[in-house]
């Protein structure tokens, strides 16, 4: 397709948080570029699913680790209107996580609902 043909075209963008919150640049790169994506009016997606779903939890410390907080960052994902912010199920119970334990509302999805959601969308980034 041509770029003239692209301008003001709002693509759908799913972005997948596969990793723990700490130990690697993963969570925070795609926390920052879910932000980035919104702030260009794309229509924005979130996913946690597996250790990805620490990501969300309430209470995190992680300055023994030497480590910034940067939990309290996901707050903002509203005042970028993204509102589609999705857990798996059972990436939740398997480790002993409800929702209630996050710090941001989100819709919580079975596993076999995952894959619809994926391909309800343009572009999916793995994190």
């Amino acid at each position: 397709m041509d770029d003239e043909n692209d301008i003001g075209v709002v693509k759908r963008f799913l972005y997948v948080n596969r990793r723990a919150p700490h130990g690697s640049i993963y969570a925070l790169e795609s926390l920052e570029t879910v932000l980035i994506g919104a702030a260009f009016d794309q229509d924005v997606s979130v996913l946690f699913v597996d250790d990805g779903v620490f990501q969300l939890k309430k209470d995190q410390q992680p300055d023994a680790l030497g480590m910034k907080n940067f939990s309290k960052t996901f707050r903002a994902l509203e005042m970028y209107d993204v509102e589609k912010i999705y857990v798996e199920d059972e990436s939740l119970s398997e480790r002993g996580l409800s929702v209630d334990d996050l710090l941001i509302d989100v819709e919580s999805l079975p596993r076999n609902k995952i894959g619809a959601l994926m391909d309800a969308q343009d572009v999916v980034l793995s994190f």
